[in-house]
């Protein structure tokens, strides 16, 4: 797409936020890179030729300064429970969309709870967790759910080869955890739960060649969130390997580093995802690798949708309500490799 659109990247100079920059200048589009490190954002936009734009969400006239001209903003700065309010608020201000691609549960909650009123009266659009985890398995889920009205359960198993954690994911996480406290998310019955136990062990079968492997259950991500604001699906469920989960809890596990001359890590994934009804079950997957760089791909492919109105929704909307899931993930395939099964019967 040769747009020229200038698009505000806030948090540009994080390890996603560079992904996504050289996503857009890919496509097309004009990155401009903005956020509150003066010093990183003239490195990255000395590295790319780009206009730079400083800014605070501590001081909503930056955050104007910084989308003033521009298409749309993506917010790739955590942590997301201090930046998503402030810069959907200068979006609504601007008059752009809005997307982020923001895995913390509670932030995404907050987006969906205090924006969907305002944003839908504004006819304003909003697209949360349009990222790895949130945006791709609600696109496999609602994929998977083709013609269905309604579900009995979604469950979205990840496979991954390792999680080599950034700064910013690991800032998520502990913003989360003392949001938290002692307790862990579930939703089940159509409600959210707040559990003290131990998420459960168990096994998961994914397809061939990885087969099966030790999964923590009830491992809630952001695709609890967004899955059952659209689906009528009363039990969403998320597994992680056992040993992704190891990586992510030990704190000298370290940073992904890059493996290609595009800046990928190593790191493979398989996302499974099965919606059953009654004694039938659909599944979608999707493969690939690095789970910070095919987030740049999902998110500006999301951009590019929103600015030439191929879009179904308008408010806050989570990528499989606002989007046309089968042909948005056809469109991933030069990163992602897609897999949609026939339904089967279970009972």
């Amino acid at each position: 797409m040769e747009s020229g659109q200038l698009v505000t990247v806030f948090g540009a100079y994080g390890h996603t936020g560079r992904f996504v920059v050289t996503e857009l200048a890919t496509r097309g589009f004009v990155p401009l890179p903005s956020g509150r490190n003066a010093q990183a954002l003239e490195q990255l936009a000395d590295e790319h030729g780009l206009e730079a734009r400083v800014a605070s969400v501590e001081d909503p006239a930056s955050l104007d300064r910084a989308l003033s001209g521009t298409a749309a903003v993506i917010n790739c700065a955590g942590p997301f429970a201090s930046t998503t309010g402030p810069v959907i608020d200068a979006a609504l201000r601007a008059g752009i969309p809005y997307l982020d691609v923001a895995a913390e549960l509670e932030a995404n909650l907050d987006t969906f709870a205090h924006y969907r009123e305002r944003a839908r009266d504004a006819g304003a659009l909003i697209v949360p967790a349009m990222a790895f985890f949130g945006g791709l398995g609600d696109l496999l889920a609602t994929a998977a759910m083709g013609d269905w009205a309604e579900a009995d359960e979604a469950h979205i198993a990840y496979a991954l080869s390792n999680w080599h954690p950034t700064a910013g994911t690991r800032l998520s996480g502990a913003v989360s955890r003392e949001r938290r406290g002692a307790n862990r998310l579930r939703y089940s019955g159509g409600q959210w739960e707040h559990r003290t136990d131990d998420a459960p062990a168990l096994e998961w079968t994914f397809p061939a060649p990885t087969g099966p492997r030790p999964v923590i259950g009830e491992f809630t991500m952001a695709d609890v969130v967004t899955v059952p604001q659209h689906l009528s699906i009363p039990d969403v469920t998320t597994y992680m390997t056992v040993e992704a989960v190891r990586d992510i809890a030990d704190p000298h596990t370290p940073a992904p580093t890059a493996a290609d001359e595009g800046g990928r890590s190593d790191q493979t994934f398989l996302v499974d995802v099965i919606v059953r009804s009654g004694g039938v079950e659909r599944r979608a997957t999707a493969s690939g690798r690095d789970i910070y760089a095919v987030t740049a791909p999902l998110v500006v492919e999301a951009l590019e949708r929103v600015l030439t109105g191929r879009t179904k929704a308008i408010g806050v909307a989570s990528a499989g309500e606002i989007f046309d899931a089968p042909d948005f993930l056809h469109a991933l395939a030069p990163h992602i490799a897609l897999d949609l099964h026939p339904q089967q019967q279970t009972a």
